[in-house]
């Protein structure tokens, strides 16, 4: 499956911020994370695996982690998730309190398939901590283009089914809902670990 990363460069600066990092350094204030004064981010409207309306608005005082994807990927947004859930479980070990003020949260972008249902199972493979997301084709591409997502439908494969083609950033957002950087899942638990040590608070 072919996936297609944006905003390369905020991605880079982010990952290497990441690598410097030392355990007990002091935080770096907000205004200088990679993704600060970005466009990225905005209202939508979605329903959780309940049913039930969830807004941006709601995670109001939250840190967020945000990614796109689907759940009948084979490969990339598994091993995404699975890094995200590692990287969240081994802060929560080491920041007890601050990490319950994170709400992580999957986004589908194949609404045909996703459902409230299907996101559920999905999600609470990896985490019961996640909160899957779906909706109307409207409202998912509203939310992608907030969010400075790609998304393509690929063509149908033999036998049923079908890929997307999407990004795979994974957002990190303050408590007001403003982009503070990307967690850098390609290399490992401990680095999302240690980038959410870098601008949790």
């Amino acid at each position: 499956m072919m996936i297609r990363s944006t905003l390369f460069a905020f991605a880079a600066a982010t990952l290497l911020a990441s690598c410097n990092f030392a355990a007990g350094a002091p935080q770096p204030p907000l205004t200088e994370a990679p993704l600060a004064g970005a466009d990225i981010g905005g209202p939508f409207e979605l329903t959780n695996s309940a049913g039930e309306t969830v807004r941006w608005a709601d995670f109001s005082g939250k840190f967020r982690i945000v990614y796109f994807g689907f759940a009948y990927c084979p490969d990339i947004c598994p091993t995404d998730m699975s890094r995200i859930a590692g990287g969240l479980a081994q802060y929560q070990k080491t920041h007890p309190e601050l990490a319950e003020t994170i709400q992580p949260m999957f986004i589908s972008i194949d609404p045909e398939r996703d459902t409230p249902e299907v996101l559920g199972q999905f999600t609470s493979a990896f985490s019961d901590d996640i909160i899957g997301l779906t909706g109307t084709p409207e409202q998912i591409k509203q939310a992608a283009d907030h969010f400075k997502v790609f998304y393509s439908r690929g063509e149908d494969q033999p036998g049923g089914g079908y890929l997307m083609d999407h990004s795979n950033i994974v957002y990190l957002f303050g408590p007001t809902g403003d982009p503070l950087a990307t967690l850098p899942t390609d290399q490992g638990p401990e680095a999302v670990a240690a980038e959410l040590a870098k601008w949790v608070r």
